[in-house]
Protein backbone atom coordinates (compact mmCIF):
# COMPACT_ATOMS: atom_id res chain seq x y z
CA UNK A 1 0.00 0.00 0.00
CA UNK A 2 1.17 3.27 -0.72
CA UNK A 3 0.78 5.47 2.06
CA UNK A 4 0.14 9.03 2.14
CA UNK A 5 2.72 11.52 3.11
CA UNK A 6 2.07 13.72 6.05
CA UNK A 7 4.28 16.44 7.14
CA UNK A 8 4.20 16.32 11.46
CA UNK A 9 1.79 18.91 13.09
CA UNK A 10 4.15 21.26 15.08
CA UNK A 11 3.54 23.06 18.46
CA UNK A 12 3.40 26.69 19.28
CA UNK A 13 5.56 28.00 22.16
CA UNK A 14 3.12 29.34 25.05
CA UNK A 15 2.16 29.26 28.49
CA UNK A 16 -0.56 26.45 30.33
CA UNK A 17 -4.08 26.64 29.39
CA UNK A 18 -5.96 28.99 31.72
CA UNK A 19 -7.30 26.68 35.10
CA UNK A 20 -10.66 26.75 34.03
CA UNK A 21 -9.95 24.98 30.99
CA UNK A 22 -7.73 22.61 32.23
CA UNK A 23 -9.59 19.47 31.68
CA UNK A 24 -10.02 20.47 27.98
CA UNK A 25 -6.26 19.87 27.47
CA UNK A 26 -4.02 16.47 27.36
CA UNK A 27 -0.28 16.91 28.75
CA UNK A 28 2.94 15.08 27.30
CA UNK A 29 6.22 15.42 28.20
CA UNK A 30 8.02 17.52 25.79
CA UNK A 31 11.30 15.24 24.48
CA UNK A 32 14.54 16.82 23.50
CA UNK A 33 15.12 14.78 20.05
CA UNK A 34 14.51 14.33 16.61
CA UNK A 35 11.26 14.34 15.25
CA UNK A 36 10.13 11.61 13.23
CA UNK A 37 7.46 10.13 11.03
CA UNK A 38 7.40 6.17 10.43
CA UNK A 39 5.67 4.83 7.92
CA UNK A 40 4.62 1.45 8.23
CA UNK A 41 2.84 0.06 4.71
CA UNK A 42 2.11 -3.47 6.13
CA UNK A 43 4.55 -5.22 4.67
CA UNK A 44 6.98 -5.71 6.91
CA UNK A 45 8.59 -2.63 6.29
CA UNK A 46 9.22 0.95 7.67
CA UNK A 47 10.50 4.15 6.40
CA UNK A 48 11.14 7.13 8.65
CA UNK A 49 11.08 10.28 7.92
CA UNK A 50 12.55 13.48 9.36
CA UNK A 51 10.58 16.68 10.21
CA UNK A 52 11.90 17.87 6.70
CA UNK A 53 10.54 15.09 4.91
CA UNK A 54 14.00 13.42 3.82
CA UNK A 55 14.27 9.47 4.53
CA UNK A 56 16.01 9.00 7.84
CA UNK A 57 15.34 5.30 7.66
CA UNK A 58 19.02 4.18 7.11
CA UNK A 59 20.45 6.18 9.96
CA UNK A 60 18.45 4.16 12.62
CA UNK A 61 18.57 0.62 11.74
CA UNK A 62 17.89 -0.58 15.30
CA UNK A 63 13.86 0.86 14.51
CA UNK A 64 13.64 -1.38 11.22
CA UNK A 65 11.90 -4.43 13.35
CA UNK A 66 8.98 -1.77 13.86
CA UNK A 67 7.33 -2.80 10.57
CA UNK A 68 6.59 -5.63 12.27
CA UNK A 69 4.82 -4.82 14.85
CA UNK A 70 1.24 -3.84 13.00
CA UNK A 71 1.06 -6.81 10.99
CA UNK A 72 -0.42 -6.12 7.28
CA UNK A 73 -1.57 -2.71 9.32
CA UNK A 74 -0.68 0.09 7.62
CA UNK A 75 -0.19 2.94 10.05
CA UNK A 76 1.70 6.28 9.97
CA UNK A 77 3.06 6.96 13.31
CA UNK A 78 4.22 10.35 14.52
CA UNK A 79 7.48 9.76 17.72
CA UNK A 80 10.75 11.35 18.73
CA UNK A 81 13.85 9.83 17.95
CA UNK A 82 15.85 9.67 21.48
CA UNK A 83 19.03 8.95 23.15
CA UNK A 84 18.85 8.23 26.53
CA UNK A 85 21.50 8.72 29.61
CA UNK A 86 22.20 6.96 32.53
CA UNK A 87 19.47 8.05 34.42
CA UNK A 88 16.86 7.68 31.47
CA UNK A 89 16.19 10.95 30.40
CA UNK A 90 17.09 12.41 26.72
CA UNK A 91 20.30 13.42 25.99
CA UNK A 92 20.76 15.59 22.54
CA UNK A 93 24.69 15.84 22.41
CA UNK A 94 24.23 11.73 22.12
CA UNK A 95 21.97 11.42 19.69
CA UNK A 96 24.01 14.35 17.26
CA UNK A 97 26.47 11.15 17.37
CA UNK A 98 23.52 9.04 15.77
CA UNK A 99 22.15 11.80 13.48
CA UNK A 100 22.95 12.67 9.95
CA UNK A 101 24.38 9.08 9.00
CA UNK A 102 21.58 7.81 6.66
CA UNK A 103 23.81 8.17 3.91
CA UNK A 104 26.69 6.17 5.68
CA UNK A 105 24.26 2.84 6.97
CA UNK A 106 27.67 0.58 7.85
CA UNK A 107 28.69 3.84 10.33
CA UNK A 108 25.01 3.96 11.46
CA UNK A 109 25.04 0.12 12.13
CA UNK A 110 28.35 0.61 13.90
CA UNK A 111 26.66 3.64 16.36
CA UNK A 112 23.80 1.53 16.84
CA UNK A 113 25.86 -0.97 18.49
CA UNK A 114 27.47 1.41 20.53
CA UNK A 115 24.34 4.33 21.30
CA UNK A 116 21.20 2.61 20.38
CA UNK A 117 17.91 5.11 20.10
CA UNK A 118 14.71 5.15 21.47
CA UNK A 119 11.58 5.81 19.72
CA UNK A 120 9.03 7.68 21.68
CA UNK A 121 5.28 7.50 19.89
CA UNK A 122 2.85 10.13 20.49
CA UNK A 123 0.11 10.14 17.70
CA UNK A 124 -0.98 8.00 15.19
CA UNK A 125 -2.27 10.22 11.75
CA UNK A 126 -3.18 6.93 9.41
CA UNK A 127 -4.26 3.72 10.83
CA UNK A 128 -5.47 1.59 7.64
CA UNK A 129 -7.28 5.23 6.66
CA UNK A 130 -6.98 8.78 7.45
CA UNK A 131 -7.13 9.99 11.20
CA UNK A 132 -6.23 13.89 10.45
CA UNK A 133 -9.93 14.61 11.21
CA UNK A 134 -10.52 12.91 14.45
CA UNK A 135 -9.85 14.34 17.92
CA UNK A 136 -7.02 13.76 19.41
CA UNK A 137 -8.35 12.02 22.28
CA UNK A 138 -9.70 9.42 19.65
CA UNK A 139 -6.32 9.31 18.01
CA UNK A 140 -4.33 8.68 21.44
CA UNK A 141 -7.30 6.00 22.78
CA UNK A 142 -6.06 4.49 18.84
CA UNK A 143 -2.22 4.52 19.47
CA UNK A 144 -2.51 3.23 23.05
CA UNK A 145 -4.83 0.47 21.79
CA UNK A 146 -1.77 -0.73 19.30
CA UNK A 147 -0.14 -1.35 22.49
CA UNK A 148 3.77 -0.66 20.88
CA UNK A 149 6.30 -1.06 23.04
CA UNK A 150 9.45 -2.80 22.09
CA UNK A 151 13.43 -2.95 22.81
CA UNK A 152 13.31 0.17 20.98
CA UNK A 153 10.53 2.45 21.12
CA UNK A 154 7.54 2.88 23.87
CA UNK A 155 4.36 4.78 23.75
CA UNK A 156 4.97 6.82 26.91
CA UNK A 157 1.14 7.97 28.94
CA UNK A 158 -0.44 11.16 28.19
CA UNK A 159 -2.26 12.88 31.41
CA UNK A 160 -5.60 14.94 31.20
CA UNK A 161 -5.78 17.64 33.05
CA UNK A 162 -3.32 18.81 36.01
CA UNK A 163 -1.44 20.42 33.98
CA UNK A 164 0.51 22.65 36.36
CA UNK A 165 1.18 19.08 38.22
CA UNK A 166 2.82 17.61 35.45
CA UNK A 167 4.89 20.32 34.20
CA UNK A 168 6.18 21.04 38.26
CA UNK A 169 7.24 17.49 37.82
CA UNK A 170 9.23 17.91 34.27
CA UNK A 171 11.01 20.60 36.56
CA UNK A 172 11.41 18.31 39.41
CA UNK A 173 13.53 15.80 36.96
CA UNK A 174 14.96 18.14 35.13
CA UNK A 175 13.20 17.40 31.78
CA UNK A 176 13.00 19.74 28.79
CA UNK A 177 9.35 20.50 29.00
CA UNK A 178 5.99 19.74 28.75
CA UNK A 179 3.48 19.76 25.13
CA UNK A 180 -0.24 20.63 25.95
CA UNK A 181 -2.64 19.10 23.43
CA UNK A 182 -5.89 20.03 23.51
CA UNK A 183 -8.63 16.98 23.39
CA UNK A 184 -10.75 18.32 20.64
CA UNK A 185 -7.75 19.10 18.23
CA UNK A 186 -7.34 17.46 14.68
CA UNK A 187 -4.09 16.53 13.24
CA UNK A 188 -2.90 19.81 11.48
CA UNK A 189 -0.64 18.08 9.28
CA UNK A 190 2.54 20.29 8.67
CA UNK A 191 0.76 23.35 10.81
CA UNK A 192 2.29 25.04 13.90
CA UNK A 193 -0.85 24.90 15.36
CA UNK A 194 -2.41 26.79 18.95
CA UNK A 195 -3.91 23.62 19.58
CA UNK A 196 -0.62 22.37 20.59
CA UNK A 197 1.62 24.31 22.76
CA UNK A 198 4.88 23.58 24.18
CA UNK A 199 6.48 24.63 27.30
CA UNK A 200 10.11 24.36 27.91
CA UNK A 201 11.65 24.55 31.01
CA UNK A 202 14.26 27.63 30.26
CA UNK A 203 16.77 28.08 33.22
CA UNK A 204 18.77 30.97 34.32
CA UNK A 205 22.58 31.37 34.84
CA UNK A 206 25.02 34.16 35.86
CA UNK A 207 28.13 34.28 33.35
CA UNK A 208 31.34 36.38 33.04
CA UNK A 209 31.76 37.87 29.42
CA UNK A 210 35.57 36.89 27.91
CA UNK A 211 34.88 37.64 24.28
CA UNK A 212 32.45 38.59 21.76
CA UNK A 213 32.20 38.35 17.68
CA UNK A 214 31.42 41.05 15.40
CA UNK A 215 28.18 40.82 13.61
CA UNK A 216 27.88 40.70 9.68
CA UNK A 217 25.89 42.81 7.65
CA UNK A 218 23.53 45.72 8.38
CA UNK A 219 25.69 44.41 12.45
CA UNK A 220 29.17 44.61 10.90
CA UNK A 221 31.54 46.16 13.76
CA UNK A 222 28.70 45.63 16.17
CA UNK A 223 27.93 42.74 18.83
CA UNK A 224 26.83 39.66 17.06
CA UNK A 225 27.44 37.46 19.97
CA UNK A 226 28.98 37.08 22.98
CA UNK A 227 31.39 34.19 24.64
CA UNK A 228 31.07 33.87 28.05
CA UNK A 229 32.60 31.65 30.73
CA UNK A 230 31.62 31.01 34.01
CA UNK A 231 34.16 29.96 36.94
CA UNK A 232 35.52 26.37 37.79
CA UNK A 233 38.93 25.17 39.69
CA UNK A 234 39.88 28.77 39.83
CA UNK A 235 39.62 29.50 35.59
CA UNK A 236 37.26 30.87 33.66
CA UNK A 237 35.78 28.13 31.33
CA UNK A 238 33.94 28.49 28.21
CA UNK A 239 30.56 27.93 28.49
CA UNK A 240 29.01 28.71 24.76
CA UNK A 241 27.75 32.00 22.60
CA UNK A 242 25.08 33.74 23.07
CA UNK A 243 23.67 35.45 19.74
CA UNK A 244 19.83 36.47 21.37
CA UNK A 245 18.41 38.54 23.76
CA UNK A 246 19.11 41.99 22.73
CA UNK A 247 16.73 45.07 21.37
CA UNK A 248 19.25 47.45 18.96
CA UNK A 249 19.49 49.89 22.30
CA UNK A 250 21.09 47.00 23.98
CA UNK A 251 23.26 45.64 21.63
CA UNK A 252 24.75 49.36 21.26
CA UNK A 253 25.29 49.97 24.63
CA UNK A 254 26.91 46.16 25.13
CA UNK A 255 28.87 46.47 21.77
CA UNK A 256 30.51 49.87 23.60
CA UNK A 257 31.01 48.44 26.90
CA UNK A 258 32.82 45.91 25.12
CA UNK A 259 35.14 47.81 23.16
CA UNK A 260 36.15 49.33 25.79
CA UNK A 261 37.43 46.57 27.96
CA UNK A 262 38.97 45.07 24.87
CA UNK A 263 42.11 42.88 25.32
CA UNK A 264 44.94 40.74 23.17
CA UNK A 265 44.73 38.02 25.92
CA UNK A 266 42.01 35.64 26.11
CA UNK A 267 40.42 35.52 29.67
CA UNK A 268 39.79 31.63 28.90
CA UNK A 269 41.07 28.31 30.13
CA UNK A 270 41.36 26.28 28.12
CA UNK A 271 40.74 28.98 24.65
CA UNK A 272 38.08 28.27 23.06
CA UNK A 273 38.08 27.98 18.88
CA UNK A 274 35.66 30.07 17.88
CA UNK A 275 36.42 32.65 14.41
CA UNK A 276 37.16 36.04 14.52
CA UNK A 277 36.74 35.88 18.69
CA UNK A 278 37.87 39.41 19.87
CA UNK A 279 38.67 39.28 23.66
CA UNK A 280 37.96 41.36 26.47
CA UNK A 281 38.67 41.72 30.06
CA UNK A 282 36.64 39.47 32.19
CA UNK A 283 34.94 42.10 34.17
CA UNK A 284 31.27 42.24 32.84
CA UNK A 285 28.62 40.21 34.38
CA UNK A 286 25.52 38.72 32.50
CA UNK A 287 22.35 36.70 33.06
CA UNK A 288 21.37 34.50 30.39
CA UNK A 289 17.80 31.85 29.91
CA UNK A 290 18.88 28.43 29.16
CA UNK A 291 17.32 24.77 28.48
CA UNK A 292 20.08 22.41 29.46
CA UNK A 293 23.80 21.63 29.38
CA UNK A 294 25.92 19.30 27.31
CA UNK A 295 27.83 16.30 29.19
CA UNK A 296 30.49 19.05 28.81
CA UNK A 297 28.69 21.67 30.77
CA UNK A 298 28.31 23.95 27.52
CA UNK A 299 24.86 25.74 27.49
CA UNK A 300 22.22 25.10 24.98
CA UNK A 301 19.95 27.74 23.20
CA UNK A 302 20.94 30.15 25.95
CA UNK A 303 19.55 34.11 25.25
CA UNK A 304 20.27 37.54 27.06
CA UNK A 305 18.57 38.42 29.59
CA UNK A 306 20.58 41.21 30.93
CA UNK A 307 23.50 42.90 32.27
CA UNK A 308 24.38 42.08 35.89
CA UNK A 309 26.20 45.56 37.60
CA UNK A 310 25.16 43.95 40.87
CA UNK A 311 27.51 40.85 40.78
CA UNK A 312 30.71 40.93 41.04
CA UNK A 313 33.12 38.57 38.45
CA UNK A 314 33.60 35.73 41.36
CA UNK A 315 29.87 35.55 41.83
CA UNK A 316 29.77 33.34 37.86
CA UNK A 317 31.33 30.06 39.85
CA UNK A 318 29.61 26.99 38.78
CA UNK A 319 29.90 23.34 39.52
CA UNK A 320 31.29 22.29 35.49
CA UNK A 321 32.31 18.98 34.82
CA UNK A 322 36.03 18.47 34.22
CA UNK A 323 37.02 19.08 30.81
Amino acid sequence: MTLPLIPPMLATPGTLPPAAQDTRWAYETKQDGQRVMAYLPGDGSVLLRARSGADITAAYPELLLLGRELGSTPAILDGEVLVLDGQGRADFQLLQGRMGLAGSPALAVRRAAETPVHLVLFDVPHLGHSLVRLPYVRRRAELERLGLGGPCWSTPAALTGHGSEALRATREHGLEGLVCKRLDSVYEAGTRSRSWIKIRNLRTEDVLIGGWVPGRGRLSGRLGAVLVGQRADSRLRYVGNVGTGWNEAERTELTALLVAAGTDVCPFDPVPRVAGARWVLPRLVGEVRRTTRTRAGMLRQPSWLRLRPDLAPEDSAADLPRP
